[in-house]
């Protein structure tokens, strides 16, 4: 069956990166558009970034210039880079292949001093 592993997610200061990873199987990850969403404390779950099979990503204005999504084909592995956080950054990062409704268990990143 299809999963989604997310990892890298944890406790970080403002300021400070991490590197989110998503593995794939169960499924031909290179034809998928993938993408990240988040969920904060008592807010939705939002659309954050998106790489579609080609490698063309986009971003929700909120983390522009700062996550950087990417994906290994080879690995089957999709990334979230993500620089410069801040205390809004704080959420449930979720992998998912959304045209599919594939969705990963999710990894928590906090930032805070």
């Amino acid at each position: 069956q299809v999963q989604l592993v997310e990892s890298g997610g944890g406790l970080v200061q403002p300021g400070g990166s991490l590197r989110l990873s998503c593995k794939a199987s169960g499924m031909i990850f290179t034809l998928r558009t993938m993408a990240w969403y988040r969920q904060a404390p008592g807010k939705q779950r939002e659309l954050i970034a998106q790489i579609d099979s080609g490698g063309i990503a986009d971003y929700t204005d909120s983390v522009k210039g700062r996550f950087t999504i990417s994906r290994d084909n080879a690995k089957s592995t999709l990334y979230l880079q993500m620089n410069n956080l801040g205390p809004e950054d704080t959420a449930v990062y979720y992998c998912c292949a959304p045209r599919a409704n594939y969705w990963g268990q999710g990894t928590l990143v906090t930032v805070s001093s």
